[in-house]
């Protein structure tokens, strides 16, 4: 880990409150760092409602399909997560990891272990040794507090500069109900359903089903829309609690997700998912800039998707981002290769509110002083017009420095 923050780091953090129904504590358990804490346990006192979205990756890890195998039964007592190795091509040791930490888990807080969920982040393809922690389980139960947002973020941290943490409130029939929700990610990022790995947990009273619903269409132009590096981690974990503690104030339990009551509570959820995403956008291994592209004019919002990320996970676009270089022939570039329809003669491009081409070609007015100038500010919007039809996507993403390949090259050592 880097000893510098992230220059994109947020100046400052929320005040995260303590949540009815969920206690945690963490410990440094030496799995791969030395003095940091790198397990987290998340305790359920009554059974939670639960949902979760992870990697299409077609090799996932071992927590990554034990946690898919429990999420039918619906229920979570309690969560371990582990940085510094991700029990990830691990076959039966990976498999016997989890099976050990389930069983610690739930002895521990006195559940099955089909009420655990399990999530690990670090290096890829060395076996966990889940004796380092499951031993200590029973002992973090007992000291686990809910007043312990911050530190929970940052137990789960690998590369990351900073732990990412966000709230919100919403109300339910009129009842105030919190959304708190942590993160972890800064390189392996190019998420297919999820981000590296992110708990988020509502003291709301809704069914998992209801909870998968809105936690599969939160996604979509959240944790689906960033991009650092374009790789999709075989580890990708974001799961969405609900302890139902809002009932004591006259919460109704939501059963549906087309439920009206839930409106507040959807936008709420959605604004905390897209904050918690950029937050990794913006930690990205040594980036220095974040870049919004947005696309509009496409034939679909799905094919303006597919060249936003085209764009945004262009080498050649990220390293001229990083050299402040206004190299509108790059979005060109990745505007044609993205399997999308595209009409040369009709594209316009725009680095802030500076149109710098049009009409397939370099608009007659461009500046390269105006230009240069929005190229230097730590948050660039790149637009792009397909002149197609109304299809709009946004995604974001951040430069491409030396410091990734610094990262990135000894990461293992």
């Amino acid at each position: 880990m880097s000893g510098a923050v992230s220059p994109l780091a947020p100046k400052t953090y929320p005040n995260m409150p303590a949540l009815r129904g969920v206690r945690m504590a963490t410990a440094a358990a030496g799995i791969k760092y030395k003095n940091r804490t790198d397990v987290l346990l998340m305790v359920f006192d009554a059974p939670a409602s639960v949902a979760g979205v992870f990697t299409k990756s077609k090799c996932p890890s071992a927590p990554v399909d034990f946690c898919r195998a429990n999420l039918s039964h619906g229920t979570a007592r309690a969560v371990v997560v582990n940085s510094g190795n991700a029990n990830a091509f691990t076959g039966v040791k990976g498999r016997a990891a989890t099976q050990l930490t389930a069983q610690s888990a739930a002895a521990a807080v006195g559940c099955t272990e089909s009420e655990v969920y399990l999530a690990s982040t670090g290096v890829i393809g060395e076996p966990l040794d889940a004796t380092k922690f499951a031993g200590v389980l029973g002992e973090m139960n007992e000291r686990a507090q809910g007043d312990f947002w911050q530190d929970a973020a940052s137990a789960i941290m690998t590369t990351d500069t900073y732990p990412k943490v966000a709230t919100r409130t919403a109300e339910i029939g009129g009842v105030t109900v919190t959304i708190n929700g942590i993160a972890k990610g800064a390189g392996m990022i190019a998420p297919d359903m999820a981000t590296m790995l992110s708990f988020v947990v509502t003291d709301a009273d809704i069914a998992s089903s209801a909870l998968q619903a809105l936690l599969s269409a939160g996604v979509e132009p959240s944790f689906n829309s960033v991009t650092v590096d374009s790789d999709t981690s075989t580890s990708d974990t974001l799961m969405l609690f609900a302890t139902g503690g809002a009932a004591v104030d006259g919460q109704a339990r939501v059963e549906t997700a087309d439920d009206p009551r839930l409106d507040g509570f959807r936008a709420a959820l959605n604004d905390l998912l897209k904050d918690l995403a950029l937050q990794v956008v913006r930690d990205g291994e040594g980036a220095r800039k974040m870049v919004e592209v947005t696309v509009t004019g496409a034939e679909t919002d799905a094919a303006a998707k597919r060249i936003g990320l085209s764009i945004a996970n262009s080498p050649l676009v990220k390293t001229a981002v990083a050299g402040e270089d206004a190299n509108w022939g790059r979005i060109v570039m990745a505007v044609g290769k993205s399997g999308e329809m595209a009409d040369r003669d009709r594209l316009a491009i725009w680095f802030g509110d500076v149109r710098v081409a049009v009409n397939g070609e370099r608009d007659p007015d461009y500046s390269e002083a105006e230009t240069s100038a929005i190229m230097k500010q730590e948050d660039i919007a790149v637009r792009v017009d397909i002149g197609l039809g109304s299809g709009r996507a946004t995604v974001w993403t951040c430069d491409l420095t030396k410091e990734y390949v610094a990262i990135n090259g000894d990461y293992r050592s």
